[in-house]
């Protein structure tokens, strides 16, 4: 990559053309005033197009020169893009795994719109989506499966009611960053009892922020009347709001109005964490659109964008695969996993994987992990296969059951 900003700097540097700028209005100059000068005596054009010829050869010498070295460094920058980025096909398959659910990809699509704020294009897109779908697509899929993507499709976003509620959640994101919590704090207290059962702390973090917020206020640590004012705004604010927290939130509340006494030097005191941190705003902002998110029964992150970066992460080395692939000859016919094991970061580990400890093989949705009685699990051919439809042993312990007994595991 250095090679690469190096070349980059030296575009750059060659592609400032102050001096052609500064040649190419002197042209201009040049070009009015011959004008108006054979306006004002049409004999003399002969003479001053000859002088205009002569004064203007050296300003385009100086255009061109450093046009030259542009277009030279433009090229040498073109072939270290080349030489870094290298042209590669990707990796192709005979098997899509996606390629006959058309709708799930479309309403990915048309969430992550909604989910940026995108309303209008996500509304063009719905529409034309709607519109382009036809019934060849989903020949391929039972008629159960129809249904239910239908019922997932981009036509169940096609609601007003759907808009509303992102636009609503973009309006208060802009409020926050904006330093403005009422709206969130009012939002958070209209569905303090949803966010109570899923043991959220927002409703109290926000109005912790708001507390800090008054208590801070326009203060410099030096003013003492606006340090102050300050203290005596927080201090009603927490004697009006945050008298239901206590149960729950007592200790915090405590470090809240024990900063009082360490007013005048906060920024040395041993709360200097709760009242100086600079990513108090940002933090809350991603904690209450994952919360907004989760009432919406929707995940806290774009599915879209998880799956195009985790495409992203994976894609090199499926290229690598592909290539040692083909110099082998050889081809993967598993549909339902990857040839190779792809390491993505914690954050996009979302589901626990089950190999049976017989067959060796990853638990599918055909073929589910299933617990017998004694407590051992195994997959639920290598149940089949062991037990024959009748009374069987434990691969791992001595006691018997029947595949019946055996019970269908959910991770």
């Amino acid at each position: 990559m250095e090679e690469l900003f190096n070349s980059h700097e030296k575009l750059v540097h060659k592609a400032n053309l102050a001096q052609s700028i500064k040649a190419t209005q002197a042209c201009i100059d040049k070009l009015s005033s011959s004008r108006n000068a054979i306006a004002a005596n049409p004999k003399s054009a002969s003479l001053t197009l000859a002088k205009l010829q002569n004064d203007t050869m050296g300003d385009f010498d100086l255009i061109t020169k450093e046009l030259k070295e542009v277009y030279k460094g433009q090229s040498s920058y073109h072939k270290v893009l080349e030489k870094k980025f290298k042209d590669k096909p990707l990796p192709t398959s005979d098997y899509d795994a996606l390629s006959s659910h058309p709708t799930l990809i479309n309403r990915a699509i048309a969430m992550h719109l909604l989910r940026e704020g995108q309303f209008s294009v996500a509304s063009t897109f719905v529409q034309e989506a709607s519109l382009d779908s036809s019934s060849d697509e989903m020949d391929i899929v039972s008629s159960s499966q129809q249904d239910s993507e239908r019922k997932l499709g981009v036509d169940s976003l096609d609601s007003e009611a759907l808009r509303k509620q992102f636009a609503n959640m973009h309006n208060v994101l802009e409020e926050l960053r904006n330093r403005n919590l009422l709206p969130a704090i009012e939002w958070a207290r209209a569905n303090s009892k949803a966010l109570e059962t899923r043991g959220s702390n927002l409703e109290f973090e926000l109005g912790k922020l708001q507390f800090i917020h008054l208590f801070l206020g326009r203060s410099s640590f030096n003013d003492a009347r606006d340090i102050w004012e300050g203290q005596q705004k927080a201090l009603e604010y927490a004697r009006r709001e945050f008298d239901r927290f206590q149960n729950r939130y007592l200790r915090e509340i405590q470090q809240l109005i024990g900063a009082m006494a360490y007013s005048p030097n906060l920024k040395h005191s041993p709360y200097r964490r709760i009242f100086c941190n600079d990513d108090a705003w940002e933090e809350l902002g991603n904690t209450f659109m994952r919360e907004f998110c989760s009432l919406l029964g929707l995940s806290a992150d774009s599915p879209l964008y998880v799956a195009a970066t985790a495409g992203a992460i994976a894609l090199p080395t499926l290229l690598k695969l592909q290539t040692i692939m083909k110099e082998k000859r050889t081809e993967w016919t598993t549909q339902h996993e990857l040839p190779v094991e792809i390491p993505l970061p914690p954050a996009y580990h979302f589901h626990s994987i089950f190999v049976c400890p017989i067959s060796k093989e990853q638990a599918t949705d055909e073929n589910p992990p299933m617990m017998m009685p004694c407590g051992h699990v195994i997959a639920h051919e290598s149940l089949s296969r062991h037990a024959k439809g009748s009374r069987f042993k434990c691969p791992y312990c001595p006691n018997e059951s029947h595949p019946r007994e055996a019970r269908k595991i959910i991770f």
